[in-house]
């Protein structure tokens, strides 16, 4: 049933409450992720981590380290320069693309029916800002959950500096609502 806001009278008294016939949703039916994108690779995607951006982000979470936020404190700390916070690097792979969502339009994916499922960092070297980093996109697994319900896409994302050194990896896990 659908309600309509009620009436009121000057006093406060409620007066009445419309309630009409069940709307009816055009339902489509969605397609499931095709197993067959397992091993799919995207082209590479490349972006320069800039500082503007970077301090944007320490100062959204709150960050108050100062290795994050000043040169001087950086290098005192054996840092080279400004390292990234680690969480920051799902933000750069989002911005390395021309479209953020390119990836599961490549898959025939509504991205209205995508939730962040888990993602993971494992660093091999630190990544500072004024790097230039390339994101070597993979499927590792598509794994239907719930009776269908819903798809994990699971994801790697190599990463490597402008010099080609691998500095760290994604783990991805993207949940699909079928």
């Amino acid at each position: 049933m659908v309600y309509a806001a009620p009436t009121f009278s000057a006093e406060g008294e409620m007066l009445a409450a419309v309630r009409s016939a069940p709307q009816r949703w055009n339902v489509t039916i969605l397609n499931k992720v095709d197993k067959s994108y397992i091993g799919h690779v995207r082209p590479p995607s490349t972006v320069k981590v800039e500082a503007a951006q970077c301090r944007a982000f320490v100062n959204a979470m709150g960050e108050t380290n100062p290795i994050y936020r000043d040169v001087d404190a950086a290098r005192k700390a054996g840092f080279r320069g400004l390292p990234i916070p680690p969480t920051y690097l799902f933000c750069l792979q989002m911005m390395s693309s021309e479209e953020a969502y390119a990836a599961y339009r490549e898959l025939g994916i509504d991205v209205g029916r995508l939730l962040h499922g888990e993602q993971g960092f494992e660093y091999h070297s630190p990544i500072y800002v004024g790097d230039e980093l390339t994101f070597h996109h993979r499927i590792l697994d598509v794994q239907d959950k719930k009776d269908g319900a819903m798809t994990l896409i699971v994801q790697e994302i190599r990463v490597e500096n402008g010099e080609g050194y691998h500095v760290a990896d994604l783990h991805q896990t993207t949940v699909v609502r079928n």
